[in-house]
């Protein structure tokens, strides 16, 4: 199995707090209402112009704060994969955790604008802008984190490996489990 991901491209800029990501009162709601609010303070309707299959590319320091489970927001959305010039590590593991990709990409919001084509290989540690042309390498992710997303997340992975009844399947890799188990992501 393969970790890649391609997709329009959606930029957003550096210190993208989870707090502007996932506001305070849509913590109280179910994870397919909430992921409708996503961005709501950075770019309000963001969530109804988004389809299955995007990307969410950052800058610098993507998903500093206080570590709320946007990346299981973001699954819920059908966000492919996310891509950013640097991420909060936290948060990395976040995305993992939920089996979102994401892949660090130096200056990626210079080298994708809003509405790009982009292709990202976790694999192969390569990306690809099919709208201009533009393409690069980055050094690849451990193959522990790879399988980790292969497998849907890591709840899906331990259920896998006999660590968790197999019988629940498709609810580990449901958003309401990603976000009730995110905890601190270690």
């Amino acid at each position: 199995m393969s970790v890649r991901f391609s997709g329009r491209v959606w930029v957003f800029g550096d210190d993208l707090n989870t707090d502007a990501m996932y506001p305070p009162f849509a913590m109280k709601m179910e994870p397919p209402e909430a992921a409708r609010h996503i961005f709501y303070e950075v770019r309000p309707g963001w969530a109804d112009q988004v389809c299955p299959g995007d990307i969410v590319l950052a800058g610098k320091n993507f998903g500093v704060g206080s570590s709320r489970p946007v990346a299981a927001l973001f699954t819920e959305l059908g966000i492919a994969g996310l891509v950013a010039e640097e991420f909060n590590s936290l948060f990395f593991r976040n995305a993992v955790n939920a089996g979102l990709p994401a892949i660090t990409v130096p200056n990626a919001t210079a080298v994708f604008s809003e509405g790009d084509c982009g292709i990202f290989d976790l694999d192969a540690g390569s990306w690809r802008n099919d709208s201009t042309g533009a393409e690069g390498s980055v050094p690849k992710l451990p193959r522990l984190i790879l399988e980790i997303l292969e497998s849907g997340g890591v709840m899906p992975r331990l259920a896998a490996q006999g660590y968790l009844p197999a019988e629940l399947g498709d609810l580990l890799r449901s958003s309401a489990v990603a976000m009730r188990g995110s905890g601190s992501g270690a």
